[in-house]
């Protein structure tokens, strides 16, 4: 066995449990700081470690037409991401928030259907109507239901800013490899943050120690070391293979929240992950999407 397939296993933990983290983390944190300041000061962190990587390694730089994307990545799939799911998280417990964003990958299938001239097959549909079931049973067990703007329904919109940020930044990664596109991308989201970097400044000398803690692990860890580690696994394995190790994220997530918070889930966010999760692999199983033929 060659040591890179010795240390694999390790390496798809580190990731599972690094991006697991985020969910009770966030909620830690939330107690001390505003939602957005908190984006701003996790991705700040993340953008200067991002940053040293870029010097020492120093990897080509993005032709002056890749840009405007990268900056897309960077809006969507971390800045508005974090801002709708911090705002979410206010309301919604870790389990449930983990258990909604695993819609994502059935939600990006969907965008390619829309966008990309790709199809479903009945398998397909049948686990878009599934997931779909499943997030509804889950968002009327949150504070707020699935009225507009509550925590439920803000963290689904987060949900579908991932599922928008994995399609655009699929050609990123194709031209300069998985790590140098999400530096550069982490970048452009603490750019996109910015504006509200001086008032977690302001915050954090007066929070307590609890807060510091829980934002520079969510810099370091789900921000940094998480996609890094994706980056390595997906590398090695491909993406197809590497995809069936995101159902362990969920369970990783009700373990973590029940050890940082003592979160019990209830049983309808339960029933309604499994439901989710179901209609998920259905349709990543039986009704991957297929090109459209156009004549």
């Amino acid at each position: 066995m060659s040591t890179v397939a010795r240390f694999l296993p390790l390496i798809v933990i580190v990731a599972i449990l690094s991006w697991a983290s985020a969910y009770p983390v966030v909620r830690i944190a939330l107690h001390d700081l505003p939602p957005v300041p908190l984006a701003a000061a996790r991705y700040a962190i993340a953008a200067m470690l991002a940053g040293g990587w870029l010097a020492w390694v120093r990897p080509p730089l993005p032709a002056r037409g890749d840009w405007p994307r990268i900056l897309a990545c960077g809006a969507i799939g971390i800045a508005l991401y974090n801002i709708l799911f911090n705002t979410g998280e206010m309301t919604v417990s870790a389990g449930a928030a983990s258990l909604l964003i695993s819609a994502m990958p059935l939600i990006a299938a969907l965008i390619a259907v829309a966008v990309m001239g790709e199809r479903l097959s009945a398998w397909g549909w049948a686990g878009s109507l599934c997931s779909f079931a499943g997030v509804m049973l889950i968002a009327e067990g949150q504070v707020g239901g699935i009225s507009l703007g509550s925590g439920a329904t803000l963290v689904f919109g987060a949900a579908v800013c991932g599922a928008a940020y994995t399609t655009l930044q699929k050609r990123l990664v194709l031209r300069y490899g998985a790590v140098p596109s999400i530096c550069y991308i982490l970048i452009a989201g603490a750019v996109c943050l910015g504006p509200w970097l001086p008032q977690a400044l302001r915050m954090l000398p007066g929070a307590p120690a609890r807060c510091w803690v829980a934002v520079l692990e969510l810099g370091i860890f789900p921000a940094a070391i998480g996609y890094a580690a994706w980056a390595f696994v997906v590398g090695h394995m491909g993406a197809a293979r590497g995809a069936g190790f995101l159902y362990l994220l969920p369970p990783a997530t009700l373990v973590l929240a029940f050890i940082l918070t003592g979160e019990i889930p209830s049983v309808r966010t339960l029933a309604g992950g499994a439901i989710v999760l179901l209609g998920v692999a259905l349709t990543n199983t039986y009704g991957r999407p297929r090109r459209q033929v156009r004549q």
